[in-house]
């Protein structure tokens, strides 16, 4: 079920409204410093739908009884005379908190949550709320000691968490949300972009939370395993799943331009790694008209003439340097070009197998295969031109936004994606940690 295009982890591809129900129940319960807005109101409706689900599935081998977190505080992050929270200031802190200390939550009025409902829904902002929760289960098992356990372990077993509850949500157990399987699910993903790790946040992994593909991993671990796997999580579990992905450099890359150089490099490279009998070849500009395939602009493959054709422009717009706290726009830069491109590269290569090019399935192993030539892309490789082209930190990241918000990387010849960004996402990293292979066993 985890490769099926009809399925997104597990659960039946279904499109449908996403957010508050309406016929939901008001929110119940006092919230310290509210200033009784929609964004505080939203808050609270998510806390009460999060307490209800833990009061029926908090597993029975914890230690204890659940009981709700003891107090509830709101604040705006773009307020000098915000109050400082959990012994740390709030001002200038756009985030959720959960505080062991005073068995309190906190959440940003100001700034995350008109945020978080403006780029993604009100449904990732529920998700992001049930992350913070699962640091208060995670605590009330004692499951972590915050003397010795590492952050990243703190942090990935509170995204699997998440991923638990809203299962519950996308499964119709919940009074007061529904999520769809698609858009919806998407939208919850993607909220990881917005509280990644972007690079060079953090020296040592351990100590951070994660880049959005991690949390996105962990959060599909819970969403598809339940609670137990989530209690498994430790820095065993957490190498063990990330075993076969690329080891990127720490700290900020930089960005590649989008130009004829780059472009050329770029398949010169991909030949080296997938060594095709006959190479696509590139043109630039012209409107990518095929006659055995539809165009999908930016990049486009002809079966035809096996040619990649390359909207220059368009191109180089993906691949602007965004993001949503500092550009007010979804997660994007060279990675997200590159990567696509990569996708157009593979259909030659399919081509040349002679796998099927306009199918679901080759959607989805365009998606693994261009997973295996990002893993490869993460190591020099010595090109005769002796230029090169590695990825740096975050570009993964920036390929997984990619995913989720245009599609193309898991697309067929007419730019025909899978409906849930979570089975895309799924496809591409079974290209990360495995092989060519692999993308065409699971995906024939």
């Amino acid at each position: 079920m985890v490769y099926d295009p009809e399925r997104a982890g597990g659960l039946p591809v279904a499109d449908g409204p996403s957010g508050v129900r309406p016929d939901a129940p008001q929110p119940a319960g006092k919230v310290i410093g509210s200033d009784g807005g929609d964004a505080d109101r939203l808050a609270l409706l998510a806390v009460d739908d999060i307490q209800e689900f833990w009061e029926g599935h908090y597993l029975p081998e914890w230690p204890g009884r659940f009981t709700p977190v003891s107090e509830l505080v709101s604040y705006d992050s773009t307020d000098p005379l915000a109050p400082d929270l959990c012994g740390q200031p709030s001002y200038g802190d756009p985030n959720a908190h959960y505080c062991p200390t005073s068995d309190s939550m906190s959440w940003d009025r100001g700034a995350l949550i008109p945020v978080g409902r403006k780029f993604y829904s009100d449904v990732a902002i529920v998700a992001v709320l049930a992350h913070e929760y699962g640091h208060e289960i995670q605590h009330r098992a004692r499951l972590v000691d915050d003397d010795v356990t590492r952050t990243i372990v703190k942090e990935q077993e509170a995204d699997c968490f998440s991923g638990v509850y809203i299962r519950w949500v996308a499964e119709g157990h919940s009074r007061r949300f529904t999520i769809s399987t698609t858009d919806g699910l998407d939208r919850v993903l993607a909220g990881a972009l917005y509280i990644r790790d972007a690079p060079g946040d953090v020296s040592d992994p351990a100590d951070g939370h994660g880049s959005a593909f991690d949390r996105i991993s962990a959060f599909q671990k819970g969403f598809e395993g339940g609670p137990r796997v989530c209690a498994d999580i430790d820095e065993q579990e957490i190498a063990q799943r990330g075993r076969g992905l690329p080891a990127l450099p720490a700290g900020d890359g930089g960005e590649t331009p989008i130009d004829d150089d780059s472009l050329s490099t770029l398949l010169e490279l991909l030949g080296e790694i997938f060594h095709p009998a006959h190479p696509p070849t590139l043109t630039v500009g012209g409107d990518g008209s095929c006659q055995n395939a539809k165009a999908s602009p930016p990049a486009s493959y002809c079966p035809a003439t096996n040619t990649i054709n390359i909207n220059l422009p368009g191109l180089q717009k993906v691949a602007e340097v965004k993001d949503e706290q500092h550009d007010q726009h979804i997660l994007q830069g060279d990675d997200t070009a590159f990567s696509m491109v990569t996708s157009r590269y593979a259909l030659a290569v399919e081509r040349e197998q002679g796998a099927a090019l306009d199918t679901e399935q080759a959607a989805l192993r365009t998606a693994c295969l261009t997973g295996v030539a990002q893993k490869a892309m993460a190591r020099p490789i010595t090109l005769a031109s002796g230029k090169s082209l590695v990825l740096s930190a975050g570009d993964l990241d920036e390929a997984v936004s990619g995913l989720l918000s245009n599609h193309l990387v898991a697309s067929d010849t007419d730019g025909r994606s899978v409906p849930a960004g979570f089975t895309r996402i799924d496809a591409f990293r079974s290209g990360l940690i495995g092989d060519a292979d692999k993308c065409y066993q699971v995906f024939p």
